[in-house]
């Protein structure tokens, strides 16, 4: 049985303001990765930050150097009370996205500032606000208790913004380090902003570059309009030979072999863009035979995120001598990545198209932990506990993480309890987190974390 006293103090924490405070100090260091002169606040985020929380939580702590010169260094802290005892892995990742746009009402994204329920901040949602709600859940239930019950190590990546370089690498070369019995850790969206969510892993993602280069320059479509094939035209269809206007894959070598049925049912009755505000999903896109839920959490989406060819803005009478697209397929475990190259230029040579250059450039891949894995039951049970609405288990979420790392290199469990809701804006401007969210984030973080050191 979980105290409701040390409950209690997990929600008076965020009501007290003290909270809010902590986090403040979190966003004010301009920890973006994709910017090398922002290593400098990214070092000091992990020591004049992290470090000291950590050994706060009684932790020796360790910065290594990432074996990947793109990425940045490592953080681990690591706790021991008793070889008898269970590990718990945790991870967070100190870096943010960069800024692309102006935050409305003059806002400074390195500014906490609250108005109503949101609280606008860059990493607020992503992710120093959730690895600090784990980080306070520790604090909170070492002082009631004077110890944990269970062996901690915490990770803290600081390139997961720009792919994670390294990290699989780092793991895979320090496995005694990050040996484990169970990843819990916070990052990404719940299923709504109202809904208590357990994930157990991420779709992967792998974006295919198509290029039609026929010819250099442009050329008058009076004098030439019927006789010089349009590469605009062509990449067009080519793209509709791959997926069609309706969002409906068409080669069968970008989908998974099926929907398990254990997804099948973790995904009944899982009712998708349900908070005020979010889009309304649009009737007769993607695979009919799938529901929304299905669609998003069980099954591969591929998207087309840039085209082009001239100049939209100002077109001129002319055809085109190059366009371009970028695709993004968005899949789940069993999905054959490693032909997909192949698959789609067999498939445009097939349909006419052999002049279309494909690349593929592979980034997170897919990974979840099985939903009938006795670690999923036991946080289920427990979150049920506290939780004053029923709580989702989604065999993955939509987007991608390296949790292929946490399954795969170290063979282990993967809960992920988020403290986000998809409209929290991260990656744009006014990133928020919201109170509530992360109120009942800390009374459930801290909930698990309990049962956890009572697990024997």
């Amino acid at each position: 049985m979980i105290p409701a006293e040390l409950l209690a103090k997990a929600q008076a924490h965020v009501d007290s303001g003290a909270f809010f405070a902590e986090l403040a100090t979190l966003v004010a260091y301009p920890t973006v990765s994709d910017a090398p002169e922002d290593r400098i606040a990214i070092k000091a985020y992990l020591d004049d930050v992290l470090t000291p929380m950590l050994e706060a939580l009684g932790c020796a702590v360790e910065t290594h150097p990432n074996p990947d010169p793109a990425g940045g260094p490592f953080l681990v802290g690591t706790r021991t009370e008793s070889p008898a005892l269970p590990t718990l892995l945790c991870y967070g990742h100190a870096d943010v996205v960069g800024e692309a746009g102006t935050w409305s009402e003059g806002r400074d994204p390195w500014t906490l500032t609250a108005d109503g329920e949101r609280w606008y901040g860059r990493g607020t949602a992503d992710n120093k606000g959730q690895h600090l709600v784990n980080l306070t859940a520790l604090r909170l239930l070492l002082a009631d208790k004077g110890a944990l019950g269970f062996n901690l190590k915490f990770l803290f990546e600081t390139g997961e913004e720009i792919g994670s370089p390294g990290l699989t690498e780092f793991a895979g070369a320090h496995r005694d380090l990050l040996r484990a019995d169970v990843l819990i850790a916070s990052d990404g969206p719940r299923l709504d902003a109202a809904t208590p969510t357990l994930f157990l892993g991420a779709r992967g993602s792998v974006r295919i570059a198509l290029d039609v280069d026929l010819r250099p320059g442009s050329h008058h479509s009076g004098n030439w309009g019927g006789i010089l094939r349009n590469p605009a035209t062509t990449l067009a269809a080519a793209v509709a030979s791959l997926v069609d206007g309706h969002g409906r894959i068409q080669v069968p070598e970008l989908l998974p072999p099926s929907l398990p049925d254990g997804v099948r049912a973790a995904l009944e009755g899982v009712v998708v863009a349900n908070t005020p505000g979010d889009p309304v999903p649009d009737e007769g896109w993607g695979d009919p035979r799938l529901t929304p839920a299905e669609r998003l959490y069980g099954w591969n989406t591929l998207e087309v995120l840039s085209l082009g060819a001239g100049d939209v803005d100002r077109p001129v009478n002319a055809i085109p001598g190059r366009a371009r697209a970028v695709l993004q397929l968005r899949y789940v475990v069993g999905t054959d990545v490693g032909g997909i190259a192949d698959a789609v230029t067999k498939r445009l040579a097939e349909q006419g198209f052999p002049m279309v250059s494909v690349t593929v450039d592979g980034n997170f891949r897919a990974s979840r932990t099985p939903v009938d894995d006795p670690w999923v039951s036991w946080a289920k049970s427990t979150v049920d506990e506290v939780a004053e609405k029923p709580v989702a288990i989604l065999p993955n979420f939509g987007g991608g993480l390296p949790n292929h790392v946490f399954t795969d290199v170290l063979g282990l469990a993967t809960l992920w309890l988020p403290h986000s809701y998809p409209g929290c804006r991260q990656h744009a401007p006014d990133e928020h987190l919201l109170a509530p969210v992360a109120r009942e984030g800390l009374v459930l973080a801290t909930a698990l974390f309990h049962a956890l050191g009572e697990r024997r």
